[in-house]
């Protein structure tokens, strides 16, 4: 499943890399100033948890058992799905609805970091060491 998690953040990289060559080349002069600071603050936040997906399933590489690393990993995943979709949309589109779904994304995310913290601060395990029986 490490795989899966470092594939998604890797992907979720380019992809906030694709939006904010987007944003900056074809949606500044489009959007208002409000809906562009959304755009963008959706855009800097999917960068950031791209890269702590990564992180979360470097570290499910190395300590397969620890489940909070499945769990913050996943955490990472909706979280950008719920945040910076939602906000991205929200300033493409306008719907005000679309909000709504910002702070959930922000619980992920904050249920993540904690899982991530709680997954390393963890001991190592016969089973974390690879060594089998």
């Amino acid at each position: 499943m490490s795989r899966a998690w470092l594939a998604t953040g890797a992907g979720l990289g380019a992809l906030s890399v694709i939006l904010g060559a987007f944003g900056a080349h074809l949606l500044r002069s489009w959007l208002p100033v409000q809906a562009m600071s959304l755009y963008e603050t959706s855009i800097r936040y999917l960068q950031v948890h791209a890269l702590a997906l990564l992180a979360a399933g470097s570290l499910i590489e190395r300590w397969p058992a620890r489940r909070a690393l499945h769990w913050a990993a996943g955490g990472f995943a909706a979280g950008c799905f719920f945040f910076s979709g939602s906000l991205a949309l929200l300033a493409l589109t306008g719907w005000n609805w679309l909000g709504a779904l910002a702070p959930v994304g922000g619980a992920l995310w904050i249920a993540a970091w904690i899982a991530l913290a709680v997954g390393c601060a963890q001991r190592t395990s016969v089973q974390d060491s690879g060594f089998r029986v």
